[in-house]
């Protein structure tokens, strides 16, 4: 996703708390979790889970094991805006945005392919 208007910082913050879990625990972290970007993260996560579902049609998705493989979150644009200082100066406001990728897999299959690399 990109250009998701909350700062990198915060969004590293959620990522870094559902890296590596089963999807199904990731979802419910996301949902019971306060802050703003969790929404964002769980929207996204289920379109990450939609996708690999279309792309694996033949595999059930309640028999898969799937894991959130990768997560990371990169700085978007930056828009910049002028507040108003004392004596007729102007400070630069940053506000930031970022670009969110997810790669959803199967335990199975990320573990065969680890098994045909190390070979």
């Amino acid at each position: 996703m990109k250009n998701v208007p909350t700062s990198p910082r915060k969004m590293r913050l959620i990522a870094d708390m559902i890296r590596g879990q089963k999807v199904n625990v990731a979802l419910n972290l996301l949902k019971f979790d306060n802050k703003h970007a969790s929404l964002t993260m769980e929207k996204l996560l289920m379109t990450a889970i939609a996708d690999w579902q279309a792309s694996n049609g033949d595999v059930n998705i309640e028999d898969a094991e799937l894991v959130v493989k990768e997560v990371f979150v990169d700085g978007g644009r930056m828009l910049k805006r002028l507040r108003p200082a004392p004596q007729g100066r102007a400070h630069r406001i940053r506000k930031r945005s970022n670009h969110i990728t997810i790669i959803v897999s199967d335990v199975n299959e990320s573990n065969q392919s680890e098994e045909k690399e190390t070979k």
